[in-house]
This record gives C-alpha cells, sequence and structure tokens, in this order.
C-alpha cells in the first residue's frame, strides 16, 4: 500500500467527494423527517428510493471500475480470463434479480427485500477490502470469491425491488412516472460518477484495499437513508400477505443458500453459460405461460415486454466493455495526461447527470405535442447510438494511426454516444417493464429485464475475449476490427427494430392502460397503507 504523504490534487478531489457524500446523506435525512407528502412535484418517497440507490451504485459502480484492473494486476489473471470473470460476475449479478423478484412478489415484500440485499452487499463491499499478498496461489483469493458472491445476491435482492418501488408509488396512468425514473436514474449515476471517481482514485493510487473499504461504507450510508425514510414510502414495498417470522427467516436463509452457490459459479466461468442457458428457457416458459392465460390486451402487453427485453443483449454486450475492454484500451492505449484510468468510468455517470433532466424534459415537450417517440422506436435509437459510439472510436484511432496513443477526446465522445443511447433504453425500459406487467407479476418482470441484461454482460464478456491475441492479452487493432463490426451489427438492427416499432406500440395499448387490468389476478397488499392524499 502506498503512503499518503502530502496532499496533491487527487487527495483534494477526494477529500471534496467525501464532503459532497456527507451532503447527500444529510439531505436525505432531512427530506425523510419532512411532514409534506411531496417534494418537488413528486412523493417524498421517491426520494428516499433515490438516495437509497444512489450510495449503492456509489459502492458497486466504485467497485467496478476497479475490477478489472483488480483481477489483472492483484490477482494476475490475463486479460482475457479477467473479462470473463469481469462478464460472469455481470451476469450474476443481473440473473439474481429473478430470485429476489420472485420471493418479494410472493412472500417478502418488496421493502424487506431491499433492505435484506443492502445487508449483504455491505458485507460484500467490506469483505473486498482484504487483498491478501496477490496471486491466484494467495489463499486470500477465496475471500475475494465470497466478495463478489454476497455483492452478487445482494444486488438481486435490491436491484428489481427498489425499482419496482418506484412504480408503486404512481398511478399507471400517471403521466409522472417517466420523469420520477428519470430522477431515480439520476441518483443511480450521482452516486455512480462519484463512487467511481473516489474509489478509482482511492484504488489505484493508494491501495486497493482504500477503495474497496470506501465502498463499503458507502453501502452502509445507503442503508441508512433507506431506513430512515420508511415512513415516506406510504407502504410501498409491503409484504402481500402477513408473513410468520419462521417463513421470513427462511426466505433469508434461501438468500445465504444462494451465496454459497454463487461462491462457486463465480470461480467456473463456463457455469455461468449453462446456467443462462438452462434459466433463460424456465424463464421464458414460465412467462409465456402466464401470458397465454391472461386476456387479449394484456397478453400481447406481454408479447411487447418480451420484444423489449430480447433487444437488451446486444445493446449491453456493447455498452458494458466500459468496464473491461474500454478500460484496458484507456489504461494502455489513451493519451490521458496521468490520470488512473478508472476515472475515465465516470464519464458516462456525469454524462448522464448533466443530459437526463433534458431528456426527461425533451420527452415531455414531445409527448404534450404528440410526437414522443415510442418505447420500441427508442430502443431502436439507443442501438443506432450505441453503434456509432464503437465507430466514432474506431475511426477516431485509426486517424492516428495504431502506432499513436488515441486522443482521449475520441473516449468522452465515445461515452457521450453510448450514453445518449443508454438514456434511450434504459430509464425508458425500466418504466415500460412496470407499466405494462400484470401487477402479480411485477417484480418478475422486472428480474426478467436485468435477467436479459446479464445475458448482455456474458455477451460483453465474450467480445471482450475477442479483442486479445493468441496469447490471451489485449490487441489493440483486434479491438478496433471487433469494434466496428458490432457498430455495424448494430446499426443494422437499429433499422430493423425502428421499422416493426408501430406494431410493438400497437400491442402496448396503451389507449386502454388501466391501473387494474381485467382478468388479471391481484394479490392483495393487506399490509399497505393509503396513500398521502
Amino acid at each position: 500500500m502506498k503512503g499518503m504523504g502530502a496532499w496533491n490534487e487527487g487527495d483534494w478531489i477526494a477529500a471534496i467527494a467525501i464532503a459532497l457524500l456527507a451532503l447527500f446523506l444529510a439531505v436525505g435525512a432531512r427530506i425523510a423527517v419532512q411532514r409534506e407528502p411531496e417534494f418537488a412535484g413528486h412523493p417524498k418517497g421517491l426520494y428516499m428510493l433515490f438516495f437509497a440507490e444512489m450510495w449503492e451504485r456509489f459502492s458497486f459502480y466504485g467497485m467496478k471500475a476497479l475490477l478489472i484492473f483488480y483481477l489483472t494486476k492483484h490477482w494476475l489473471f490475463g486479460d482475457s480470463e479477467g473479462q470473463l470473470i469481469l462478464a460472469s460476475y455481470g451476469a450474476l449479478v443481473y440473473i439474481t434479480p429473478v430470485l429476489g423478484g420472485y420471493l418479494a412478489d410472493r412472500w417478502l415484500g418488496q421493502r424487506k427485500a431491499v433492505l435484506f440485499g443492502g445487508i449483504l452487499l455491505a458485507l460484500g463491499h467490506s469483505l473486498m477490502a482484504v487483498e491478501g499478498d496477490g496471486g491466484q496461489g494467495d489463499p486470500t483469493i477465496n475471500v475475494f470469491w465470497a466478495a463478489l458472491a454476497f455483492i452478487i445476491v445482494g444486488s438481486g435482492f435490491l436491484k428489481a425491488n427498489i425499482s419496482v418501488m418506484v412504480g408503486q408509488l404512481y398511478k399507471r396512468t400517471d403521466i409522472r412516472r417517466d420523469g420520477a425514473y428519470t430522477i431515480f436514474y439520476m441518483g443511480v449515476n450521482l452516486g455512480a460518477a462519484v463512487g467511481t471517481v473516489l474509489v478509482g482514485y482511492l484504488g489505484e493510487t493508494i491501495g486497493w484495499g482504500w477503495g474497496f473499504g470506501l465502498a463499503g461504507i458507502g453501502m452502509v450510508a445507503g442503508l441508512v437513508v433507506f431506513v430512515l425514510g420508511k415512513s415516506a414510502l406510504h407502504g410501498a414495498g409491503e409484504a402481500p400477505a402477513p408473513l410468520s417470522q419462521s417463513r421470513e427467516w427462511s426466505l433469508y436463509a434461501i438468500g445465504l443458500a444462494a451465496v454459497a452457490v454463487v461462491w462457486l459459479l463465480i470461480q467456473y466461468q463456463q457455469a455461468v453459460q449453462g446456467l443462462l442457458l438452462v434459466t433463460g428457457v424456465g424463464l421464458l416458459s414460465y412467462v409465456l405461460y402466464e401470458s397465454f392465460k391472461l386476456p387479449k390486451e394484456p397478453r400481447e402487453r406481454m408479447f411487447a415486454i418480451l420484444f423489449l427485453i430480447s433487444l437488451n443483449p446486444l445493446f449491453w454486450g456493447l455498452f458494458e466493455q466500459a468496464g473491461g475492454s474500454m478500460n484496458l484500451y484507456t489504461d494502455r492505449y489513451v493519451e490521458r495526461s496521468g490520470v488512473p484510468a478508472s476515472m475515465f468510468q465516470s464519464i458516462n455517470s456525469i454524462y448522464i447527470i448533466l443530459l437526463a433532466p433534458l431528456f426527461a424534459a425533451m420527452w415531455l415537450w414531445l409527448g404534450k405535442h404528440g410526437r414522443e417517440p415510442s418505447a420500441p422506436a427508442k430502443f431502436g435509437l439507443a442501438l443506432a447510438q450505441m453503434g456509432l459510439a464503437n465507430l466514432a472510436l474506431v475511426w477516431g484511432a485509426q486517424a492516428y494511426g495504431l502506432a499513436a496513443m488515441t486522443p482521449v477526446i475520441f473516449v468522452f465522445l465515445y461515452y457521450l454516444l453510448a450514453t445518449t443511447g443508454e438514456l434511450c433504453l434504459s430509464p425508458v425500459g425500466l418504466s415500460a417493464m412496470n407499466r405494462l406487467a400484470p401487477t402479480f407479476l411485477a417484480s418478475l418482470i422486472m428480474g426478467a429485464w436485468f435477467y436479459m441484461t446479464a445475458v448482455g454482460q456474458f455477451v460483453a464478456g465474450q467480445i471482450g475475449k475477442a479483442t486479445g491475441g493468441e496469447g490471451g492479452e489485449m490487441s489493440k487493432a483486434k479491438l478496433l476490427e471487433i469494434y466496428e463490426l458490432f457498430g455495424w451489427v448494430s446499426i443494422g438492427a437499429a433499422v430493423a427494430v425502428l421499422l416493426v416499432s408501430p406494431i410493438v406500440k400497437r400491442w402496448m395499448h396503451l389507449d386502454t392502460l388501466a391501473d387494474e387490468e381485467p382478468g388479471e389476478p391481484q394479490v392483495p397488499n393487506v399490509n399497505a397503507k393509503p396513500a398521502a392524499g
């Protein structure tokens, strides 16, 4: 571990970030204790979920920015193997919401599921601070695998359920819904931006344990905000029926058993591929089974949901190069003037903080004038922009030659296009899943959304692996070749999606959408309190 020494520019950045995080915690606590039911035009509970998710993303993305370097520089995995581990980790993070969502829908309720997930995440991030001596022969690597397992399962209980709770604060026909998810998404990226800068800086310049340890502190802060804000939720996320203590503890035991299973899976990446195949077939079969039991309009809405989530693997397979091959490329082939490569992972989040309000206002303005693109059309635009991001980086690097360092402006351009694509897909998708899904399948459908994102994570690992040469080390020429290929593939897919988007829009039946669908099974929420007002 490097000594602290005299304060330099990076130390001041770290101190400022810590002060900002303390301010965010204080603001969250202040809003929590206010008696007014709304704040700035939205239910106060939205901001409680905003702050809780902000801190969770602070810890998660801060760690993720470091992970590929931790794998290759500390545990001494090769580039290809390191990217496969990173991809398996990402895939499992997005598979486990299916389990967390199902248990919350049927028995536990979203609020307790989020709290349990936060505790597991805090444990996992704290274990990441145990460095050992490094190298794959170090027995401490088993603590590292355990840390990843706790984080993966904790995310499974938290991810889908906290997104569902946002939707429960609003009626399905409330025009504020998309704006609420955009505000929520800003919380995600505010935490991600500050966490990436602070955790990345501490990890790369002072010591791995410093960065990962701070990520654990951030997760504990998120739990504090969530507990303080319980009353602001007005019953959102409570269990669908009274839950005995023995049943509740048995559900937590299932979560701990999942940690043990994931501890084994994360060490054997090919097993993750098999798991994706088996669980994917099972999940698709179950969703289709439930869909065909519904009346015509809710059934067609389910078909629209399936179409939208089927686009996730391609988009996220390209987008998630950020933490793997793009992170390594930035470290080795970009002129970055000594700035730690992990800190460039904050660019995406900073762009979202700046652009999300503009997108929210733009959708609202277009909606009022009857010109807002449909959700499937927005997905097509997202794929087009992701493809252009790849091509912009490739053309910029080729213009300066393979032997030269790539100017950093092309990294900023890559993340700008990827971010505008993300803003056309991710918050829109979250809103569509919650808006179109039958009530009794709400968390499971959100879990399915994250599941297909998990497939995208694994696709990202395979793309990252393809950028390696024969020895498994990343090749600049091969990376640019692969990025160009998938850039054109993404643009081609975008054209196809835009062509069929009117059909998918008709399946959504937005003109007859109601808060309770005829013929839809309803799971009573007997513990829920009436909404204020």
